[in-house]
């Protein structure tokens, strides 16, 4: 999927970027440093955040300053914070893992992780799979699908990340645009429940992913996964 077009620059507020590198003689950071301007690259993943989640008129303001950490260690990212902090540690041994396509795979998954600083949550209540698959949603409209991801039915709909992306992908096109952006604000200030789903796709996400499933067996994919 191309990237999506963004908006004007002067649209979004941008948070303040930090970074900070626990290793600059691991291969990784090198790496880095080589495919990407860490600003550029976080500005990015900001913009894809509130393209893809929030309209100029609903795009959160509260995110300060992101700062982004590279070291080693075991696993992708993650990210935590307070409301008005975010903190992504990002691994420098992935980095190094993924050099051959380096450039692609930190950006989609920076873009990944900023979304977990803007995106709602239901106040703490959002199943973790769907939470993972809005993230991977935006990375799949931002461009930077890793080249093995598929659409596929999986066990549930909400095994997370691109599994649950490509179902809310194919929500977005059944419904239309802005489908996803409005059940990520369905859950600004509201608890989850299945029933949001109903709110603001017409039907319940039983349904909705039986319905997938179908689509995916008539289209010839991989019907399980």
């Amino acid at each position: 999927m191309p990237p999506h077009d963004l908006p004007p620059q002067s649209t979004w507020i941008i948070p303040n970027f930090v970074l900070r590198v626990e290793d600059l003689s691991h291969p990784g950071a090198s790496i880095f440093f080589d495919c990407v301007k860490p600003k550029e690259a976080l500005k990015l993943a900001v913009e894809a955040s509130y393209t893809w989640l929030y309209t100029p008129l609903t795009a959160p303001t509260h995110v300060k300053t992101i700062t982004l950490v590279l070291r080693p260690f075991d696993g992708v990212a993650y990210t935590f914070g307070t409301h008005e902090t975010k903190e992504i540690n990002f691994s420098l041994d992935w980095i190094k893992s993924s050099e051959a396509r380096a450039q692609d795979e930190i950006l989609g998954v920076l873009v990944h992780e900023v979304v977990h600083c803007y995106q709602y949550n239901a106040k703490d209540t959002c199943p973790g799979g769907l939470i993972e698959g809005i993230a991977d949603f935006v990375r799949l409209h931002a461009g930077f699908a890793p080249p093995h991801w598929r659409p596929r039915a999986a066990e549930k709909w909400d095994a997370g990340y691109d599994a649950t992306a490509y179902f809310l992908d194919w929500i977005e096109k059944r419904c239309g645009e802005g489908t996803i952006r409005r059940l990520n604000g369905s859950m600004k200030d509201s608890k989850y429940g299945v029933e949001l789903f109903e709110k603001v796709a017409g039907e319940s996400v039983s349904s909705l992913y039986t319905l997938y499933c179908e689509h995916l067996e008539q289209a010839g994919k991989i019907p399980h996964a």
